[in-house]
């Protein structure tokens, strides 16, 4: 079962963009259990869309957390659970996956997630994997000694599985923070090859690999027009090979004399940023 919950942990959409890529890979599938959302939503933190129309509401979108059952490119079946991150009763909803995984039999369960990172769009997309059962895990993670983060109910998920006897893992892609509150399916692709290999599943990616490569041709357009926020990409990079550098040499990942932009600096450079992204501009920007 394949496990991406809107919210927490989706920068970029990156979850969000590979649920419905599943989704419309595997012709949508048939609801196989559904939660019910008015138990585990709240309305008012994140009120769902709905339309006015000249004199009248309608298409009221209401939220729903389901899964779905589908089949990759070579018919194999697998479930689909996806939806908005609970955020109410996170042992209850646990609970009710427990049951949908020992219902119907699910031998592994693969989460997806996204965070912001400072690191830079040229690079390869990084992935932090983690799993309940070291055995599963697919790649090693480049953190050392413990972090306190916030907690997720997909998280949250993950540790309550293993205590009941079932396995699942996960993979976080690295966003580059400029980039998180816009679509970034380059994330989502780099996840979904993860998907395959723990799954075991096999997913035609053409679409979404055009996707992604739309993405960073607009990016790389807009970069090219506004030298400033170029820098500030430039020294992401120059920070990112720094620390590549120092992991494959077995060295300090403090880099040296390595030119740094300020927080201020990557504030002000990435907020106009993200409106160059979301308007067109005389330098032929894209909207």
């Amino acid at each position: 079962m394949v496990v991406a919950l809107d919210g927490f942990l989706d920068a970029g959409n990156a979850g969000a963009i590979a649920c419905r890529h599943l989704a419309a890979e595997g012709a949508d599938g048939v609801v196989v259990a559904t939660f019910d959302v008015d138990q585990l939503h709240d309305y008012r933190a994140r009120r769902p869309p709905m339309s006015f129309v000249r004199d009248h509401y309608e298409a009221y979108d209401a939220p729903r957390l389901v899964v779905r059952l589908l089949r990759d490119t070579g018919g194999t079946p697998y479930l689909l659970l996806h939806g908005p991150e609970p955020d109410t009763r996170w042992e209850a909803f646990c609970r009710g996956v427990r049951e949908v995984v020992e219902r119907f039999s699910v031998a592994l369960v693969v989460g997806m997630g996204s965070v912001p990172m400072a690191v830079p769009h040229t690079r390869p997309i990084a992935i932090t994997h983690h799993a309940n059962n070291v055995e599963l895990l697919t790649g090693t993670s480049p953190w050392q000694g413990e972090l306190r983060i916030p907690s997720s109910a997909q998280a949250l998920l993950e540790v309550r599985l293993g205590e009941w006897g079932h396995d699942a893992l996960g993979f976080v892609a690295h966003v580059p923070h400029y980039v998180a509150q816009l679509d970034y399916p380059r994330a989502s692709l780099a996840l979904l090859e993860q998907v395959e290999l723990a799954a075991r599943l096999t997913i035609d990616l053409t679409e979404l690999g055009t996707l992604a490569e739309e993405r960073e041709e607009e990016i790389g357009r807009y970069l090219a027009a506004n030298s400033e926020v170029g820098d500030v990409v430039a020294a992401l990079e120059q920070q990112y090979d720094a620390f590549a550098r120092a992991e494959e040499s077995g060295s300090s990942l403090l880099a040296e004399d390595q030119p740094l932009p300020t927080g201020e600096e990557i504030g002000q450079q990435f907020e106009q940023f993200l409106a160059g992204l979301e308007r067109p501009d005389e330098t032929g920007g894209a909207g």
